[in-house]
């Protein structure tokens, strides 16, 4: 069941604006149209809803460089395209139909036509504005619903099971607190037992990169080179009792491998989890 779009607001208002004055702005956010997910992954592998976006915002800025500069055959072309594309939002999407501005679409197209670029212009401020209140009410969910990752059926091999995605970085978690708390106290073996433990995990969450990414870089910015770096650096501090050195090698370690993966993933999918909660 979907959570109070109150508690949504407040949620994003966070995420997005940092700081606010308390009780001065209540933002309430919009479920996108449960039609829109046919054209979004996994039940469109083209993402023919971003490719049209994008087209859109391509052809907007065409068409007012083009009838800023009164040329006539670039203002045509482009215009006759963004009439074509904005049209096509409410064949997409039969719910956003009384959102559109298709009057002045065609406005654009005609004016694009007769060569008239400042009725142009006016038509495609009024096109953008329309877009810029869609994008205000429904683009934030729809990037949390439909762009970000979803790990609820993420399972990792280890040890010879598999592990639930959130279950494993309980894991990681225990093992880096389990390393900070040996070194802290002096105990090196404990140490030295938990970063062999946590190298063992590291190499089993970098096999299950592939599922999403199509290639390496990802899984070596994260687990690369400057990453073994550090964690050999770690080995040998905790090896040679230096409990200071140590402890800024596993701060480092952590910044690289959960912060910057976290960063990138983190905020969404859990914003996914609080809208769409796993049954």
């Amino acid at each position: 069941m979907i959570k109070p779009l109150l508690f949504i607001g407040l949620f994003m208002l966070l995420l997005t604006s940092g700081t606010t004055q308390a009780g001065s702005e209540q933002i309430t956010l919009k479920m996108p149209p449960a039609s829109l997910a046919q054209w979004y992954k996994p039940e469109n592998k083209r993402q023919v809803w971003l490719h049209t976006m994008f087209r859109l915002r391509r052809e907007m800025q065409a068409v007012k460089e083009y009838a800023r500069q009164k040329d006539a055959i670039g203002t045509k072309k482009w215009g006759q395209r963004l009439a074509k594309s904005y049209r096509s939002i409410p064949e997409m999407v039969p719910e956003w139909k009384g959102e559109v501005r298709l009057d002045w679409a065609d406005t654009l197209e005609i004016a694009a036509q007769q060569g008239n670029f400042k009725k142009v212009l006016r038509a495609h401020d009024k096109l953008n504005a329309s877009c810029n209140l869609c994008h205000q009410d429904f683009q934030t969910l729809a990037a949390a619903l439909y762009r970000s990752p979803d790990f609820s059926g993420h399972k990792i091999a280890f040890k010879g099971r598999a592990v639930h995605y959130d279950r494993f970085m309980e894991l990681l978690s225990n093992t880096l607190n389990r390393i900070k708390i040996a070194i802290e106290d002096q105990r090196p073996q404990i140490a030295k037992h938990a970063l062999k433990q946590l190298k063992i995990q590291l190499q089993a969450l970098g096999g299950n990169c592939s599922k999403c990414h199509q290639d390496e870089i990802p899984k070596e910015r994260i687990l690369g080179e400057a990453t073994q770096k550090l964690l050999k650096g770690l080995e040998e501090s905790i090896r040679n009792k230096q409990p200071k050195q140590a402890g800024r090698f596993l701060g480092k370690a952590a910044v690289a491998i959960c912060a910057r993966c976290h960063g990138v993933h983190r905020t969404l999918s859990d914003l996914k989890g609080v809208l769409v909660p796993v049954q």
